[in-house]
């Protein structure tokens, strides 16, 4: 069945078709909702939500750009609604804003490390960290896609990077002692 065929039969409230949409791109819906979820658990929920979303708002999609890239949207702003609902941003003062350089060796740190230590990350941080480094949004988007100032973005973005700085370089010093 071609995917365009899914698509109309998921418009058409066949379950079967959003059934085998469903194992289509739920992993990679997975992992965008995990990027942003604070943990597993939250990312499951956030997934059933954007599906539902996703199922809901079908008829919407008229075969113009990317499929992938609809869902992709939809499933990010059905996480970030969650946040938005619960006002997790605070407002800082830009000139206390001091911007920092995360320097990552590959060699010292694994992907599954660098992952968790951003999940670990408040939510406000995490949020604005995925967006601007992992998504490449910039923060005039980010700031209209979380109802915020575009300088509460740059605070969190760089209130990010200082904790994630500190975690690697606490990391790496327990790593040299451990080998010591």
């Amino acid at each position: 069945m071609s995917l365009n065929q899914l698509i109309e039969d998921c418009k058409n409230d066949n379950t079967k078709a959003q059934g085998e949409l469903y194992k289509l791109y739920s992993g990679k819906l997975f992992a965008i909702c995990l990027k942003y979820s604070r943990n597993y658990a939250e990312a499951q929920d956030n997934l059933q939500d954007a599906f539902l979303t996703i199922f809901k708002k079908i008829e919407q999609y008229k075969n113009k750009g990317s499929f992938e890239g609809w869902i992709k949207r939809i499933t990010v702003n059905t996480v970030l609604q969650r946040y938005r609902n619960e006002k997790v941003f605070d407002i800082i003062n830009e000139n206390t804003i001091e911007d920092v350089e995360v320097e990552v060796d590959e060699d010292e740190l694994s992907i599954d490390y660098l992952l968790k230590i951003i999940q670990e990350l408040p939510d406000r941080y995490r949020l604005i960290f995925n967006l601007y480094v992992l998504d490449g949004y910039s923060h005039k988007d980010i700031a209209k896609m979380l109802d915020i100032n575009i300088g509460t973005s740059k605070s969190n973005l760089a209130r990010a990077r200082q904790i994630l700085k500190k975690t690697i370089e606490d990391y790496k010093t327990t790593q040299r002692s451990q080998s010591l």
